[in-house]
């Protein structure tokens, strides 16, 4: 970061661009969030229209800073962003993104007149650990975000992992069950690991382990389609013995992913992020017993396993504005 700069321009502006909400911060070079304000992200049937709902939304907390003079750039997490292009691609959860290529940097530099960066979200989360969270310091790491779906941000030599076209470090979608028994995933393939270890495959784990057995659990007073994996959580807190085995099932199964992952890139840890990481050892433990179990034998004893030590709400937000200062 050009230091000069950094008094000139003190702030970068970073936005976590959700399914459901898109939360804006104006930060500065120490990772402060000095500002913030939220739209919400589905609420528009075109990017037009969003990027003139955001611009319309910063200007108050702009001002607050100073004005836009005070401002360096700005960087996005978003789902399917491509780093290379600035583009977000044909994202499943984004209806004015969902079937084409959205090129929302150049609108937001336009809309703004500042240099804008983007990235997808699990990246924006790695780089968020690696300059402001508990990977300062590390090479080689990778960022498992736990949410809606399985992301991660892979990093190597101190470097993001991007591949050829910028979409490298889609492990939530490596198959974990082949055959006619993998579920049906969001990505038209099926048995990826996002269908079992995301939030969403927690809850339906949850509905399947009730459905075959009939064994006591608080989870059965609920309407099995409400059951949330926060419910899944609040119930095996309470000593339920059948969430405690949907958790069990979870952290197995990513425990054994992670034991592959280390096969390619050998990090020094895994950090884990996202809402479902509040269960604690719950899912921590089965995750590094799993891993211990199949990991191969020259990787064995060396990574670390990880919790994100960013606030969530705020994570994602510096993720996003640590890649501005790049720009």
């Amino acid at each position: 970061m050009n230091e000069q700069n950094a008094e000139i321009k003190p702030y970068v502006i970073g936005l976590d661009l959700g399914g459901t909400n898109s939360v804006f911060g104006i930060v500065d070079a120490r990772g402060d969030i000095k500002a913030t304000t939220a739209i919400k992200t589905g609420g528009y049937s075109n990017v037009d229209d969003y990027v003139a709902a955001s611009v319309q939304a910063l200007q108050p907390i702009i001002e607050q800073v100073g004005g836009i003079e005070k401002i360096k750039a700005m960087g996005i997490g978003a789902p399917n962003g491509n780093y290379y292009n600035g583009t977000i691609e044909f994202a499943p959860n984004l209806p004015w993104a969902h079937n084409g290529v959205v090129p929302l940097a150049k609108l937001f530099s336009d809309a703004l007149g500042i240099p804008v960066a983007l990235t997808n979200d699990a990246n924006a989360a790695a780089i968020g650990e690696m300059v402001y969270g508990v990977a300062r310091g590390m090479k080689n790491f990778i960022v498992i975000t736990l949410g809606t779906g399985v992301g991660s941000g892979i990093v190597v030599n101190g470097q993001l992992l991007y591949g050829h076209d910028g979409f490298a470090g889609e492990l939530g979608h490596v198959t974990m069950v082949r055959g006619e028994e993998g579920r049906a995933c969001g990505c038209g393939r099926t048995g990826c690991l996002e269908c079992y270890c995301s939030a969403t495959g927690v809850a339906r784990t949850a509905r399947e382990m009730l459905a075959k057995t009939d064994r006591p659990s608080l989870l059965r007073d609920m309407n099995p389609e409400d059951i949330t994996s926060l419910d899944v959580s609040i119930a095996a807190g309470k000593g339920d013995e059948l969430a405690k085995d949907i958790y069990e099932f979870t952290g197995k199964m990513l425990g054994e992913a992670c034991a592959d992952f280390a096969a390619f890139s050998s990090p020094e840890a895994f950090i884990f992020f996202g809402g479902m990481v509040k269960a604690g050892e719950l899912i921590m433990k089965p995750i590094r017993e799993a891993y211990d179990a199949h990991v191969l034998k020259i990787f064995k004893n060396k990574a670390k396993f990880l919790v994100s030590g960013l606030d969530g709400a705020s994570a994602a937000v510096l993720g996003a504005s640590a890649i501005g200062w790049e720009v």
